[in-house]
């Protein structure tokens, strides 16, 4: 409002937006458009401002009049990014970009230089400067030059806001519902523009889209937004922002509808859903049961709706499917930096023997490795549960000896969002022949009790830059072996992996792993359930399995392990931000025991190209124990 003894405040309400892009050939339309774009940016309304900001219109119009087309823009701002958004939406300067060899009349670019400042002022109004001062002036060349001289004052902040939800969510508030508790003080915490904030149109429409957005994601539906005001005074640089919101009823679920089964089972749908009728119908609870049913391995396409036609208190889910074919192989060429090049075939059957199960069998033959492995495992059960029984055997070479092993497991485990767990009983058997052929093979076997847990607390599963991951196994066994006593042991494992955004577009990652046998000195365990450090996701710059202690002249499994790494990434630039260029150092062994560890070190740089299916990693590292330089490629994400 405008009190009587401030005839140049005026307190508004502003909506503002920057000016829409002209069609290239409509180049006189470009006139009406400059005209018109201070009323249009203010959504009707406009600030009052200090006559002498708009007194030299006449003079301007005379000074144009002489100016010859061609002519060059140059707007004169200390500001970058302001000076930026001139350039892009002032008319001026697109007149140039949408028709450079145009030739315009006198009277058409009069108009246009006529009207620059106060698109000046319109377009830095969107970012919170409402009190512009603007100046205009011709400088003789060839071509001319029109200079526009921008001072952009001080930015409007906001002094106030007000920011009410009204509905059911404030009726469970009221009842002392914890749940509607959180999610008001997340809504308010998330709210872009808080007291003291700078003032920025885009940021006022933003805010009021991702309320209703994350209203929605909470289970409420049908959020609508009553009423929004911000009221400007441009004479005090403050802004006063009040929201009111209507939440809309809370949507529970209801029955599951489900959509496309043919071959198989339908209890499987309904135990990965994870959740009872009656349960708020959030978004994140939908999409977790979308991406439970992609990744069972049973439908090729799988989606996951609500219903609301038929009101909040039990709406349907909708569950739409279509199958995977019932047999499917897949044949697959690579190469491994750690065991090189490889071929390997794949065969699935998703009811096989008739039974709610899948089989999974596959072949793998490397340069280093080869490998066949069969599974047999459940479908879905309650609980996100499985019962599995696999086997696996291996031929593995080193440079120092090849080890053949033949492991059977039988167990349970389940995948969840945020961990997957699996216990088993295990029975393997070992044969390790060194190099040398003169020393005798080593023959192991081992019956054990395991349990393996993966806690994930990530910004993305595939290509994670916050967050962490925990890798745990323990298990406890008998062994026996042809050249030592037969005895317990124990084995214990962890693996933490951090990832966390270091400011300035770069991101940092470090790993710690640890891991001891517990056994007699006169026993003997499998090679698989000890350890060894080098190659990728280890000691980066030596041979795959190569950081080990040695017996008789030849490498084997240790029963302590320390390996640790430390990386900065950074994308290479803007026109390619899937491209990092990374640092990073790492170090680590496998020993007999702890007094006995010696950590070398692997110093190096790679490149990260972060695809849709996770991220592909080449990195050059440099051995200092054996001041040499080795190449490493990999794939994926490990846990």
């Amino acid at each position: 409002m405008r009190g009587p003894r401030q005839p140049r405040r005026y307190l508004g309400q502003y909506s503002g937006q920057h000016p829409a892009r002209p069609p290239a050939a409509a180049l006189r339309r470009l006139r009406t458009a400059a005209l018109l774009a201070p009323a249009l940016l203010l959504g009707g309304c406009a600030l009052l401002r200090p006559n002498a900001q708009e007194a030299d219109g006449q003079a301007r119009l005379a000074q144009a009049q002489a100016l010859p087309p061609p002519y060059t823009l140059r707007v004169e701002l200390d500001n970058a990014p302001l000076r930026a958004l001139l350039l892009e939406h002032l008319d001026l300067a697109r007149l140039r970009r949408v028709a450079p060899n145009a030739e315009v009349d006198a009277t058409e670019l009069t108009r246009l230089i006529a009207a620059a400042p106060a698109q000046v002022r319109a377009l830095l109004e969107t970012e919170g400067f409402f009190n512009a001062q603007v100046s205009l002036r011709r400088e003789d060349g060839a071509p001319p030059v029109v200079a526009l001289v921008v001072d952009p004052g001080a930015r409007t902040r906001v002094s106030q806001l007000q920011l009410d939800i009204a509905g059911d969510l404030q009726r469970r508030r009221e009842a002392g519902e914890r749940g509607a508790d959180v999610l008001d003080e997340e809504l308010r915490r998330r709210w872009p523009l808080p007291p003291g904030a700078p003032f920025r149109n885009a940021d006022w429409s933003a805010g009021k889209r991702a309320l209703l957005t994350q209203l929605r994601a909470a289970g409420y539906a049908e959020p609508r937004l009553e009423d929004s005001a911000a009221q400007v005074d441009a004479a005090t640089q403050e802004a006063r922002l009040s929201v009111q919101a209507d939440s809309g009823p809370l949507f529970l679920t209801g029955p599951l509808r489900i959509e496309g089964l043919q071959r198989q089972d339908e209890a499987t749908v309904r135990n990965l859903a994870g959740f009872n009728p009656g349960t708020p119908a959030s978004e994140t609870l939908l999409l977790d049961y979308q991406d439970r049913l992609h990744l069972a391995g049973l439908y090729e396409r799988a989606t996951v709706t609500l219903d609301t036609s038929q009101g909040p208190g039990a709406a349907p889910v909708v569950v739409a499917l279509r199958e995977l074919p019932l047999q499917q192989a897949n044949v697959a060429l690579g190469v491994d930096a750690n065991t090189g090049a490889r071929a390997s075939v794949e065969h699935w059957h998703r009811r096989a023997l008739g039974w709610d199960a899948t089989a999974r069998d596959k072949v793998e033959v490397a340069q280093l490795r080869q490998a066949w492995e069969g599974e047999l495992a459940t479908h879905i059960l309650p609980g996100m549960h499985r019962n599995l029984v696999s086997v696996q055997a291996e031929r593995l070479v080193s440079d120092e000896d090849v080890v053949r092993s033949l492991r059977l497991r039988l167990g349970r485990d389940q995948t969840t969002p945020r961990a997957d767990r699996f216990s088993f009983v295990q029975f393997e058997s070992s044969n390790q022949e060194p190099g040398d052929r003169a020393q005798p093979s080593t023959h192991v076997e081992a019956l054990s009790l395991q349990h393996h847990v993966v806690l994930r607390r990530l910004d993305s599963v595939l290509l994670p830059t916050r967050g962490w991951t925990l890798s745990l196994q323990g298990a406890v066994g008998q062994a026996r072996s042809s050249d030592a006593a037969a005895g317990p042991f124990t084995r214990l494992y962890a693996r933490l992996t951090g990832y966390r955004p270091l400011g300035a577009n770069w991101y940092g990652q470090a790993r710690l792993e640890l891991g001891q046998v517990f056994v007699r000195a006169n026993v003997l365990v499998p090679e698989s359930q000890q350890f060894r450090a080098g190659g990728d996701e280890s000691v980066r710059g030596y041979a795959y399995r190569s950081l080990a202690p040695t017996v008789n002249g030849a490498i084997t499994g240790g029963n302590v392990l320390f390996t640790a790494s430390a990386e900065v990434a950074h994308p290479l630039s803007a026109a390619l931000p899937a491209l990092w260029g990374a640092a990073f150092v790492d170090v680590g062994q496998a020993a007999q025991h702890w007094g006995g560890l010696q950590p070398v070190w692997g110093p190096g740089l790679g490149l990260r190209y972060r695809s849709p299916v996770g991220p592909l990693r080449l990195d050059l590292a440099y051995a200092t124990a054996e001041q040499r330089v080795r190449l490493h490629l990999s794939v994926g994400v490990m846990f």
